[in-house]
């Protein structure tokens, strides 16, 4: 295993390096190239050094550029070194953070990270945080809480009353308190 990550760290490193002086966005004839990664499914267990070598060789000049400085497409993740290795670490530790006594790194890491959020955005330290899988679950989270909160505001409780007639109801609500009239 030692040998492969090696081998892994050698040809991420090159990649790194390089991407500066190659194309941003991949020629046609590198991503006609991807054809050689499938196939039919292999009987036998495959050696991970050619696997890997297949990978760089036929995957790496068919990537988009994004960890370069000349990429100016869409919003992207970094590649700074410290993430990139931070990355590599949490792979290989292979944590299942949904529960503290699955991972306790996982959970202190956590904490920090929370206390962090809340210093850099000037939040109460008691304030609640939470962690979502990525992008998609965060912006799902991010329209939940908001839904729930524009409800509560017109006097809708979507945990109690749930969100049938949720709109109607908030609404009638709504007209109801800025006349003044109390209906319950």
């Amino acid at each position: 295993m030692k040998d492969l990550l090696l081998e892994t760290a050698l040809r991420s490193a090159r990649y790194a390096a390089d991407v500066g002086t190659r194309r941003v966005v991949p020629h046609p004839k590198d991503v006609a190239a991807l054809e050689a990664l499938g196939g039919a499914l292999p009987e036998n267990p495959s050696d991970s050094a050619e696997i890997l070598a297949l990978l760089d060789d036929i995957g790496s000049p068919a990537t988009v550029a994004t960890t370069g400085g000349r990429y100016f497409g869409f919003v992207v993740g970094s590649a700074l070194p410290a993430a990139v290795a931070a990355n590599w670490l949490a792979g290989i530790w292979d944590q299942n953070a949904a529960l503290s006594v699955m991972s306790p790194v996982a959970a202190k890491i956590e904490e920090i990270v929370s206390e962090w959020i809340l210093d850099l955005l000037g939040l109460p330290q008691a304030s609640a945080t939470g962690f979502v899988t990525g992008t998609t679950m965060a912006n799902f989270s991010a329209l939940a809480a908001a839904r729930t909160a524009l409800l509560a505001r017109n006097g809708w409780s979507v945990e109690e009353d749930g969100l049938f007639n949720a709109a109607e109801s908030s609404v009638l609500k709504r007209q109801e308190r800025d006349r003044g009239i109390r209906t319950s």
